[in-house]
């Protein structure tokens, strides 16, 4: 065997053993997604498949998009303070490439303030920036929706629920501009609801797949601008 034909033997196997590697690291670095928040987010009275984040993971799959399945930190009834507490139990390790976060609602439903939530939600928005490896931009809160709308709400003040959604929203609106983190306004679309009860799960309260689908579609523009850079 010559010189110049073993060099070139050589020179294919060590090009093939890369291409290997480098299709066994395109298998497994799939984007990382966090998904922090309450029943909005674990898909109350949904089947799993139908739930926001699994939604919006499938929406990214379906365009060539390399995403794990998402990392879910969320159950129904959660406030601030809750899901703060859970995140800290849970503890989720390494740097997520997108972080969702919709909180707030039980906050509301229960009697607490806007100004007490402005600071929980800051502290949260906090620990979700530094989950997206201290990126701001790849974090995206979604806005509060309005369950008044719903069924549930039949004897209540609706016109008072809106408006105290409304306030919650204007500081999750706030705190995430002021911190450079992506928002979503979801809750034109949990209002019509209240004229289409498709977007509603059975329970009457929360909603379907169908107003997922729709809140997933939504966010998709922004976290393809983030995957597309």
């Amino acid at each position: 065997m010559n010189l110049s034909f073993f060099l070139s033997l050589l020179f294919l196997f060590s090009f093939s053993q890369s291409l290997c590697s480098q299709t066994k690291m395109d298998s497994t670095n799939h984007i990382r997604y966090l998904a922090l928040g309450d029943s909005y987010t674990i898909g109350e009275a949904v089947d799993a498949s139908e739930r926001f984040p699994v939604q919006l993971v499938a929406s990214l799959r379906k365009r060539g998009i390399n995403i794990a399945e998402p990392i879910i930190i969320a159950r129904t009834g959660w406030t601030t303070n809750e899901l703060n507490a859970a995140i800290d139990k849970e503890n989720p390790q390494g740097t997520y490439d997108i972080v969702t976060l919709l909180i707030g609602v039980n906050n509301q439903y229960r009697g607490r303030s806007a100004e007490e939530y402005r600071g929980q939600f800051k502290s949260l928005l906090k620990q979700a920036i530094a989950f997206a490896g201290n990126k701001p931009s790849h974090v995206v809160v979604l806005s509060i929706p309005d369950w008044g709308a719903t069924p549930f709400a039949e004897g209540r003040d609706r016109t008072q629920v809106a408006n105290e959604i409304d306030a919650f929203n204007a500081v999750n609106f706030e705190e995430s501009v002021r911190a450079g983190a992506q928002y979503v306004d979801i809750t034109p679309i949990s209002r019509e609801a209240a004229r289409d009860g498709s977007l509603l799960a059975s329970d009457g309260l929360h909603p379907s797949g169908k107003m997922y689908a729709e809140w997933a579609q939504l966010t998709l523009p922004k976290i393809l601008t983030l995957v597309n850079k």
